[in-house]
């Protein structure tokens, strides 16, 4: 029996092919990171952290690998194997979503200014809600026909 709370969240997310699913997701959550990015710099973020001494900048860049390829990678999987296993996408939203959450913890242990940190963690929150919309509007779409 569906909670209130699901039904009402269901209805909201649309049945999505498996194109836009992966790339919906994609540009959306590059998309919000970009302007993560902005507002970081607006505060004044520099985004640059040392790696064996040598100043590196992560952004915008760095930014917009770091949330492609992941998710090119992961979501890119779950959509395939849902030709086989339409579960895999409820596993994909929760596995996804705890790996965008604990890798924060790379973020904070490098060395980059407060606004950066903060900024950068935000990126990796945008994740969340570009993976779960994806994987649910895919997995109606795929039960509804």
């Amino acid at each position: 029996m569906m909670s209130t709370a699901t039904t009402i969240a269901a209805a909201r997310i649309p049945a999505l092919n498996r194109p836009v699913a992966l790339f919906g997701a994609i540009a959306a959550a590059v998309l919000a990171n970009l302007v993560v990015w902005l507002i970081g710099m607006a505060a004044g973020g520099t985004f640059e952290m040392t790696d064996a001494g040598q100043v590196q900048s992560v952004a915008p860049g760095g930014i917009i690998m770091l949330t492609v390829v992941p998710m090119l990678i992961g979501l890119g999987a779950a959509v395939l194997l849902s030709y086989k296993w339409i579960g895999v996408l409820r596993v994909a939203a929760v596995i996804g979503s705890v790996l965008a959450v604990a890798t924060i913890a790379m973020t904070v242990g490098a060395d980059f200014d407060t606004a950066s940190t903060i900024a950068l963690s935000i990126t990796h929150l945008t994740l969340v809600p570009a993976l779960v919309v994806a994987t649910e509007g895919l997995r109606r779409k795929l039960l509804e026909g």
